[in-house]
């Protein structure tokens, strides 16, 4: 039998590497102006946001290692790119590359996601889909 490496698809990534971080995430995060220089990269408070939003956990169960940071501080970054429109220009500018490199499919966008098509039913849903053309003009 063939070793065959199982695909996964549409799964949201736990950790970010430093070398992705860099060249896709961090220029579109903003940077702490006033005050001292942050103790920890944003590179690991990014990776503990991402833990915090995949497993659900509160913030106050954070698993920091060595106490490196207290659980506000990460939250506090979150909070700020949240506000500050960092993580809405991270990801329009994600959706711009995916379009660029065509790997974008919009042919099955809903406008609320209330009526998405069964993986195993009819190709056709009963209520009309928004408008791809309209989708398309739309995107930056």
């Amino acid at each position: 039998m063939k070793n065959k490496k199982k695909k996964q698809f549409n799964q949201l990534p736990v950790r970010v590497s430093r070398k992705n971080f860099n060249q896709y995430i961090k220029p579109y995060l903003s940077k702490k102006i006033k005050g001292p220089k942050p103790k920890l990269s944003s590179y690991k408070i990014f990776n503990y946001i991402l833990y915090v939003l995949h497993t659900g956990c509160q913030w106050e169960k954070l698993p920091i290692r060595n106490k490196e940071i207290y659980w506000t501080n990460v939250y506090r970054w979150h909070n700020r790119w949240s506000k500050d429109g960092s993580y809405e220009n991270l990801f329009l500018h994600s959706l711009e590359v995916l379009r660029d490199r065509e790997k974008l499919d919009l042919s099955i966008l809903h406008g609320d996601g209330s009526n998405t098509v069964a993986k195993k039913g009819d190709n056709k849903s009963v209520t009309m889909d928004t408008s791809i053309n309209e989708v398309k003009k739309s995107l930056p």
